[in-house]
Parts: structure tokens; C-alpha cells; sequence
């Protein structure tokens, strides 16, 4: 303790003790409104919400599981739908054609009596299309078209003419010899014969649809 000697030491002495006062006070006050904004930080959530029941088990959440990926069918069939339409210019007919005076074509299975009663007339004419003068690629889309429609509407003989050849170069057949190997592609086919002669000869195919 320190003893005073003198009015001035002990004017110092009060002086001292008076500011040592005025900061314990002021420490004093400052942890109070801190403990204050403490509680009012930890009562926060509550005011806000209002009263709350703890959950009576771990909280969680059940996720549903993850939805399978859609299935592109439209495009499958499409893309089935131009494989079966991909008719190669290189496929080989040679072995599946009957070429007697009359040349033909019938599907294993498919009795010569077949070909007999198309060459005749048996099934009526119900529709044709025209391919000669059509540039190669335009010719094979045109026909794809035409035998699909014909299945559509459960037509069973149609004629298909592609020309004899007289206009292409060297007068040799070129758009004949496709035709052949895209309707032998065709599941839809199930024969064809050389029309007679009054109804195209050389330049047009009689063709039988399932």
C-alpha cells in the first residue's frame, strides 16, 4: 500500500484510485451487453421459429432413386427403319435370279408355281411406279417409298418399270441391274418376273408383296 507523505501524494493516490474505478466499471459494463448480445445470438433461432420438439431420431432424409434414363425409342426406330432401307447397289443377285427366257426371282420357299401364276396374271395389277429417267440415288429412294406404301395398303402385285436402258450410255441397262438387287433386298418381296411384253417386256419387273 502506498502511503502518502504530503496532500499533493495523496490528491495523486485518490485520483489513481477514482480512474482504476471508472475502468473496472467500464470493464464491468462491457461484459455485461456482451453476455447480453451472447444470449440474444443463442435465442435467436428460437424467437425466430418459435417452439421446437427435438426429433425422436436421427435425422434424415429418404432419397427416391435415380429415375432410369429415358429410352430413345423413336430414334432405335428410325435408325431400324433406315437399316432396312440401306439397299445396296453391290449386292449380289446372281445366284437368286432365274434367268430363263423370262427372268425371275422367288424367295426360298416360294414354289415355281408361284412365278407361273405372276407371269399369268393370276394376282390383279394394283398399282405401279416409273423409274426410268430418275438419276440412281433418287431411283432407290422412290422405290423404298412406293413398297412401303403398297405394304401399307395390303397391295400384293405391282409393276415396277425402270426402262430398258435405249437413253443410257452405251444403251446398257444400268438402272435395271439396281432395281433387281434392291427388290431382291426387300424383305417385303416375295417374287418377280419380267412383265410380257404388252405390259412393259424388258422395262418393267411384276412384282408379289407379302
Amino acid at each position: 500500500m502506498v502511503k502518502a507523505r504530503s496532500l499533493q501524494d495523496l490528491g495523486a493516490i485518490k485520483a489513481n484510485l477514482a480512474a482504476r474505478a471508472a475502468q473496472e466499471a467500464a470493464d464491468k459494463a462491457a461484459r455485461e451487453l456482451a453476455e447480453k448480445r451472447a444470449q440474444a445470438e443463442r435465442h435467436l433461432f428460437k424467437r425466430t421459429v418459435g417452439a421446437v420438439q427435438p426429433l425422436s431420431h436421427e435425422p434424415r432424409v429418404t432419397l427416391a432413386p435415380s429415375p432410369a434414363k429415358p429410352v430413345a425409342l423413336q430414334q432405335q426406330l428410325d435408325n431400324d427403319k433406315v437399316l432396312r432401307e440401306s439397299l445396296s447397289d453391290d449386292f449380289d443377285v446372281s445366284t437368286l435370279l432365274d434367268t430363263d427366257d423370262e427372268l425371275s426371282f422367288r424367295r426360298p420357299g416360294i414354289g415355281t408355281d408361284v412365278t407361273q401364276k405372276l407371269r399369268k396374271g393370276h394376282w390383279s395389277l394394283q398399282g405401279q411406279i416409273d423409274l426410268h429417267g430418275m438419276r440412281s440415288d433418287e431411283a432407290r429412294e422412290a422405290l423404298g417409298q412406293f413398297i412401303r406404301e403398297a405394304t401399307k395398303r395390303d397391295w400384293r402385285c405391282v409393276r415396277v418399270v425402270h426402262g430398258k436402258g435405249l437413253g443410257s450410255p452405251g444403251k446398257t441397262p444400268v438402272l435395271k441391274g439396281k432395281v433387281l438387287r434392291w427388290l431382291v433386298q426387300k424383305i417385303e418381296v416375295l417374287a418377280f418376273v419380267q412383265a410380257k411384253a404388252s405390259e412393259g417386256g424388258a422395262g418393267a419387273l411384276m412384282v408379289l408383296l407379302k
